[in-house]
């Protein structure tokens, strides 16, 4: 890979093994703002692989240094963590990821809808773990968070500064 910029990689490679990423990026000085979109697009999606890479990259957070990323989070900021036992919180704070990096990147309006839905997955899967009652209840509980954070994701909390311009 030496000589190699991270352009070249294939995004498997970066999402699978930061670590290598970020040698490439410190030898080419800085990743690009295609490279960043690009990870952070495959970081935010509705589906098993984009959720299993958001969960080994939250793992693993240092190795993405070069990417400049905001890991920061409030996890489900007014509403509570884990809902009747529920634990929402991996999904809050991929949701956070999503919402925090797009928005410094001023591409936050053309990707909320996707990062909304894949905060939905993220909370289906914590329900798909019960059954009878027990689901039903995490599912309307989903369904609900979801709900809000459609309609009024960015603009509460830490994100509303950044939404004011962007909804």
């Amino acid at each position: 890979m030496v000589g190699r910029t991270l352009a070249a990689l294939p995004l498997v490679a970066v999402l699978t093994c930061p670590a290598a990423a970020s040698a490439e990026a410190a030898q080419a000085s800085t990743v690009t703002l295609e490279q960043k979109l690009a990870a952070l697009d495959a970081l935010t999606q509705p589906t098993e692989p984009s959720a299993a890479a958001w969960h080994d990259a939250w793992d693993s957070r240092a190795s993405w240094g070069a990417y400049g990323f905001d890991w920061s989070s409030d996890l489900c900021s007014g509403s509570p963590d884990r809902p009747l036992g529920f634990d929402f919180r991996p999904a809050c704070r991929r949701h956070d990821f999503g919402y925090r990096n797009y928005k410094a990147l001023g591409r936050f309006p053309a990707n909320k809808e996707h990062v909304d839905s894949a905060f939905l997955f993220d909370m289906r899967q914590v329900c798909v773990e019960y059954a009878g009652a027990r689901k039903t209840a995490c599912d309307r509980l989903a369904w609900s968070y979801y709900q809000a954070v459609r309609r009024l994701g960015g603009l509460v909390g830490r994100d509303s500064e950044d939404a004011r311009g962007s909804l």
